[in-house]
């Protein structure tokens, strides 16, 4: 099973989502979006741009 990604509203009725690996383990989590045009623009984002991202390691 592949991972997903689900779009959700939080407790204050805000567009959320997360990003499940394939045993359903949460690894990624959104900010809070007004709408859910940018929830989907937020995932989107993450698509396009982790791919290549890199890595700093900012701990001692």
């Amino acid at each position: 099973m592949s991972g997903k990604f689900e779009l959700y509203n939080d407790a204050q009725g805000k567009y959320r989502f997360r990003l499940k690996a394939g045993n359903g383990e949460i690894i990624a989590v959104g900010e809070a979006y007004e709408t859910k045009s940018g929830a989907l623009n937020g995932i989107e984002s993450v698509k396009k741009n982790a791919s290549s991202a890199d890595v700093v390691d900012t701990t001692s």
